[in-house]
């Protein structure tokens, strides 16, 4: 069942401070795999052992938006996170690789690629309230 998108997504508010990373990848161009990789990541359909990985090496939360085959991903993680440790050790853990390989059929990566070579970190380029 869709989402009404224009009725937006709650967020949660953690009880520290928290330091947010924005990260892009495009899906191959095939409708059917766009498909498959959408109802790969609905709830009950991602292995178990994935998002307790996340958790272990401190992430908080982590979202998937997607635009046509142009993937967006947010990760929510305490401000003394360490991007490279923390994938670094993910990629070691339990089914992370199997994972990994099994979803670079559905995206435009190399195969054999950990998460962090797959997704491209972005630069914040506009924040409203430095504006303000």
């Amino acid at each position: 069942m869709a989402q009404d998108i224009k009725a937006g997504y709650a967020q949660q508010h953690w009880d520290k401070p928290t330091k947010r990373y924005c990260q892009t990848m495009l899906l191959r161009d095939d409708a059917d795999l766009i498909t498959e990789y959408r109802r790969r990541h609905m709830p009950g359909n991602v292995w178990k052992e994935i998002p307790r990985g996340m958790v272990e090496v401190g992430i908080l939360q982590m979202e998937i938006y997607i635009h046509g085959r142009t993937l967006f991903m947010i990760v929510d993680t305490p401000l003394d996170f360490d991007w490279d440790k923390a994938f670094g050790k993910l990629a070691t853990l339990e089914r992370q690789q199997e994972w990994e390989d099994y979803m670079a059929q559905f995206q435009l990566a190399e195969p054999g690629a950990a998460s962090a070579e797959k997704w491209k970190l972005m630069e914040r380029m506009f924040c409203m309230t430095d504006c303000i």
